[in-house]
């Protein structure tokens, strides 16, 4: 056990970018891990039992200002990204971590540790759901990613606030845009709804973003960048596990769900069995054609 304690304690203050040292919750990760834990036990256990017996709470105006937030800074982090890097200095291939105090260094790993920070705000997304009880929202999909995001982003700025896993951040923010938008329009109420058939392609371009991740990282594993081959494999492992998961998402809602409404309206219509009786009338499944356009027009 003395072992263990002492590899931690070797890990965390060795192995630590020294940039990033005594940057607030930084340190240690039982802060990252309480939050996330609390957030965890609110949204599946504490918060429903609170919403219960209580109507829904509205959240118009917060919810506006919260995504409007979201989507600046999500503005600033892709900007951030990309100048202090990706735009100019770093390779795709291998992008080593550059520990050096140089300015574009430091602005990455500020960029990187803005990040992590706006991954613990995020968690605020299924604290709404909760408060406005939309529960169907929340699926171990979305408990999973909000759960593991704050989780990964501490890592990458406790250890490796730069380099090769930051295009993940930059790619994530600029997704975050379009979908911290939708959710702000959403907000307006429900005529904006006609406005936002563009609903599925969030899912896909969410998928595209991980497939990206996944080989930018998987490359990794068969080159000789200095670069953690086991953060690579985390990266792997993490986003094919996310192209499964947001793949069976889209599966589900988007082409079973189409298809099987397909068929029912296709039932419907086969259902619809046309005679003309005896006396020459013309009959519906069985009720005369004058029955059919009385109830179709009291409904």
């Amino acid at each position: 056990m003395s072992g263990i304690v002492e590899w931690y304690r070797n890990v965390l203050n060795n192995g630590q970018d020294p940039r990033t040292e005594g940057w607030f919750l930084v340190s240690s990760p039982g802060p990252t891990l309480t939050i996330v834990a609390t957030y965890i036990y609110f949204c599946v256990s504490a918060g429903p039992r609170y919403m219960k017996n209580k109507k829904p709470y509205e959240l118009k105006n917060t919810m506006i200002i919260y995504n409007f937030i979201q989507i600046l800074l999500s503005v600033y982090l892709v900007h951030e990204g990309l100048m202090a890097g990706w735009l100019y200095e770093y390779n795709y291939i291998c992008q080593p971590v550059d520990y050096s105090y140089k300015p574009s260094s430091v602005r990455m790993a500020r960029g990187v540790y803005i990040y992590f920070i706006c991954k613990l705000i995020e968690l605020l997304d299924t604290v709404f759901f909760v408060m406005r009880k939309k529960d169907r929202q929340i699926s171990f999909l979305h408990l999973y990613h909000h759960s593991m995001m704050p989780v990964c982003a501490w890592i990458g700025v406790k250890f490796f606030a730069g380099g090769h896993p930051t295009l993940l951040g930059v790619i994530n923010s600029f997704i975050h845009i379009f979908m911290y938008i939708y959710y702000m329009l959403a907000a307006f109420g429900p005529h904006m709804q006609k406005y936002l058939w563009w609903k599925r392609y969030l899912t896909t371009i969410q998928i595209v973003q991980f497939i990206i991740i996944f080989f930018h990282n998987f490359q990794m594993l068969f080159t000789s960048c200095n670069f953690p081959k086991p953060l690579s494999f985390l990266l792997v492992f993490n986003s094919g596990l996310f192209i499964y998961m947001f793949g069976s998402f889209y599966i589900n809602n988007y082409v079973k769900s189409k298809d099987k409404q397909s068929k029912m309206t296709k039932k419907s219509k086969t259902n619809n069995i046309v005679r003309i009786t005896a006396n020459g009338f013309i009959s519906v499944n069985g009720n005369s054609i004058f029955d059919e356009i009385a109830n179709n027009k009291s409904d």
